[in-house]
């Protein structure tokens, strides 16, 4: 039953995410916390691996949570869920995609649905910005020092990200300084 319940829900994940890997991260979120599948320190932990390894988020939190859950046959069941809604959206406007161009109304779904992925991304951001810096649960975290390591890493990488650093070498130097700062201070 595990089985169908994975594919179920990622199926779902995958029907009503429009926008990619970071306007889905809401919807994964409620699920899978409402599932009791993974806690939310393990989510956000598994969030940040996913995001930095190969391949699209979706896929990558679908397989974990699914094999996690239901061995390899739940990671292939949650794969196959949340990857089969776009590839049945993708191959039904490849055969429309010249009426679809001229509809009104789809084109106003769309305008539509640009305006909301920020708002999901943003909603996403904090989420896991209020998991990662105050993991202790508001003000108590202000006196460790992963606090103010894990700020100074997101500071540090976010100027990076807008002066054009390749996104490679920004995974690569927070991992780098997450392990170093694991290190110097018992993290």
């Amino acid at each position: 039953m595990i089985i169908l319940e994975l594919f179920l829900t990622f199926f779902k994940i995958g029907a009503f995410t429009f926008g990619g890997g970071y306007a889905m991260l809401p919807l994964v979120q409620d699920e899978v916390l409402r599932h009791g599948w993974l806690d939310e320190e393990t989510l956000v932990n598994f969030i940040a691996v996913s995001e930095s390894t190969p391949g699209p988020f979706a896929v990558n939190i679908a397989t974990y949570v699914g094999k996690l859950t239901g061995g390899l046959p739940g990671a292939i069941a949650s794969t196959a869920g949340v990857v089969l809604p776009s590839f049945v959206i993708i191959l039904i406007v490849s055969h429309f995609v010249k009426k679809f161009r001229e509809s009104k109304p789809v084109a106003g779904a769309l305008t539509g649905l640009k305006a909301a992925v920020p708002g999901l991304v943003a909603a996403a951001l904090v989420t896991m910005a209020s998991a990662v810096l105050l993991p202790a649960g508001g003000a108590a975290a202000l006196g460790s020092p992963s606090f103010y390591i894990s700020l100074g890493i997101f500071a540090l990488c976010a100027v990076l990200v807008f002066v054009k650093v390749t996104p490679i070498l920004v995974i690569l130097l927070a991992a780098a300084l997450g392990v170093g700062a694991g290190f110097e201070f018992g993290l």
